[in-house]
């Protein structure tokens, strides 16, 4: 469970695919630039985020939350660094799995691998809705109406049925249903039926969108970068747009206060932020379909994660600059601000502009799933047909289509209200396994990697760091200890809540006792506790269903991965290797 691939067995001997083309990239073509790369970063990352869950994030930390953008990229700028390392290091598909196959084993690299799996798809469930969602009020304000039970998933429409239902006969008057409750009766009242008592109530335009992207991704990786770089262009040039025309409506005294909620406030939204960061890592996928890797990933991962970083941060202040932040709880917080100044045709245009931000986010998401499992399938750990190329495509072929059903599938039937900060909470936990990889491979900057994180040792710095956070934390966050203290008296079910904290308390105590002696480089070391500490923020609920998650992998590893494992076939009983 604990094996490790060894850099040579990675670099020296090239993965083939499942019809047994060999030769370095196991039959993927090589066409994607420093630019691409880039634009690929910017595609994931500025789409839902700048569009929808900004304007939440904002109502709960003020104009504050434009630091915590800050904060978040920062944390992932120490990610990005060890990613960069990784990819100079390993030129292969498969991000962190490969990456933890290389420095933890086998086992971790499973659920890294696992973890990943449920980041892509289902936060490619969440954008496909979201852009389901765009895309029918476009629609609308053209005068174009679908049939309402053609734009919900049967799960949403199906439950305010039953709510409206159950309204209507407790005799109460329809007026206390809510606009979803009633659009989901009418859906489901208005919908064919079929045998069984269901009726036929789907998200087509989810669907439709999750078909057309699987298909360009399954034609080519140059048909897909083209589209992404015309995709990124177009909405480079409306987010321009809006940071210039909403700075003539900005009124400073929005911005006061400038954190009316506090602390706790301002990391309420961080599952939101993060959620928009997470895009940068998929780039890592396509190091096999680069002209040269080791030199453009790292350049491509910093590139992005600064220009998105700046721009959200321009972006926010606009928003909280505008209107007062207690209005932007809403799902179109660009739109709104704009309408209610009167800007109206600038509402339009960045209606337009959501629907081709999300298509992109979807779109790279769909090029990084495939290629994860097809890397998982050449080292065995899925069956081989997952690693098929297509021979005149040149891309994970089998793979690509599964993830479209993966994806388009759900999104047409099904109603996802914690995805987000489930997608997260994998996120954060592959780039923790990145952060931690470094200290594993690389602990005090000695490699010849062509890039890699600058060393700085740990030894005193990290207990400082620590000692300063734990000091910063009992000044500025009176209330959250008091709410830490109340739950520890009131039982468990309100103390369970902070048992992520006090495992991430105890972790910090031992890295802190591990740099002390190891003298540990100090970035990777920053970047794991920045991740890890994100991670307690997002709920044990999430956690719990993370886990669940993860022990449906783990049998899967164990009925399937364990036993045909290549690198474990390599090895004979006493330890030795197959030769």
């Amino acid at each position: 469970m604990f094996r490790r691939k060894s850099l040579d067995d990675i670099l020296h001997n090239p993965p083939a695919d499942a019809d047994g083309h060999g030769g370095h990239g196991g039959g993927l073509e090589r066409h994607l630039t420093v630019r691409d790369l880039t634009a690929l970063g910017i595609a994931a990352v500025i789409g839902a985020g700048i569009f929808s869950t900004i304007g939440n994030a904002s109502h709960d930390g003020g104009p504050a939350v434009s630091l915590l953008f800050v904060f978040t990229a920062i944390a992932c700028a120490f990610s990005a660094l060890c990613y960069a390392q990784f990819a100079a290091t390993i030129p292969v598909s498969g991000s962190a799995y490969t990456y933890a196959y290389a420095s933890f084993g086998e086992l971790a690299a499973w659920i890294i691998g696992w973890a990943l799996i449920m980041e892509y798809a289902v936060g490619n469930i969440v954008v496909a809705i979201s852009w389901s969602d765009y895309f029918t009020g476009l629609l609308q304000g053209v005068g174009i109406n679908l049939p309402v039970w053609l734009t919900m998933g049967m799960q949403s429409a199906h439950k305010h049925y039953n709510e409206v239902l159950e309204l209507m006969q407790s005799g109460r008057p329809l007026a206390e249903a809510s606009a979803a409750q009633l659009e989901g009766y009418r859906a489901w009242s208005a919908a064919p039926e079929l045998p069984g008592g269901l009726r036929l109530v789907l998200d087509l335009p989810a669907g439709l969108i999750t078909l057309a992207i699987t298909a360009l991704v399954y034609v080519g990786i140059k048909e897909s970068k083209n589209a992404s770089n015309l995709l990124v262009a177009l909405k480079l040039v409306v987010v321009a747009v809006v940071i210039l025309v909403g700075a003539f409506y900005v009124q400073p005294e929005n911005w006061s206060p400038f954190a009316p909620n506090g602390i706790g406030g301002v990391l309420k939204g961080v599952s939101a932020v993060f959620f928009a960061y997470i895009g940068f890592d998929a780039i890592s996928t396509t190091a096999e379909e680069c002209k040269n890797p080791q030199r453009d990933l790292p350049r491509a991962m910093i590139y992005a994660l600064i220009i998105c970083t700046i721009l959200y941060v321009i972006i926010t202040l606009v928003l909280t600059g505008m209107v007062n932040y207690k209005e932007l709880a809403v799902g179109d917080p660009l739109a709104y601000v704009f309408n209610k100044v009167g800007v109206k045709w600038l509402g339009g245009v960045v209606a337009v502009s959501a629907v081709l931000a999300m298509a992109s986010v979807l779109l790279v998401f769909q090029i990084g799933q495939p290629r994860i499992w097809m890397t998982m399938s050449r080292d065995g750990l899925l069956p081989p047909v997952f690693s098929r190329v297509h021979p005149k495509f040149h891309t994970p072929s089998f793979s690509t289509i599964v993830t479209g059903f993966f994806v388009g599938v759900p999104a047409m039937l099904l109603n996802m209200d914690l995805v987000i900060d489930l997608t997260s909470i994998g996120t954060l936990f592959a780039f923790a396994l990145v952060c931690g990889g470094i200290l594993i491979i690389d602990p005090h900057g000695q490699s010849d990697a062509r890039f890699k994180v600058p060393y700085i040792n740990g030894q005193f710095l990290v207990p400082l760091v620590l000692l300063v956070g734990a000091a910063l934390l009992f000044v500025y966050n009176q209330a959250g200890i008091q709410e830490f203290q109340q739950a520890l008296s009131s039982g468990y079910e309100e103390a369970r809540h902070y048992i992520p904290m006090l495992v991430f308390f105890v972790f910090c105590l031992g890295l802190a006792w591990l740099s002390f002696r190891k003298k540990l480089s100090l970035l990777p070391v920053l970047g794991l506790l920045t991740n890890l500490y994100l991670m307690t923020q997002l709920g044990i609920n999430n956690w719990l269903l993370f886990f669940g998650w993860l022990i449906i992998g783990l049998a899967l590893y164990f009925n399937y991965g364990f036993k045909h494992s290549k690198l474990g076939l390599k090895v004979l009983p006493n330890g030795q290797r197959r030769a």
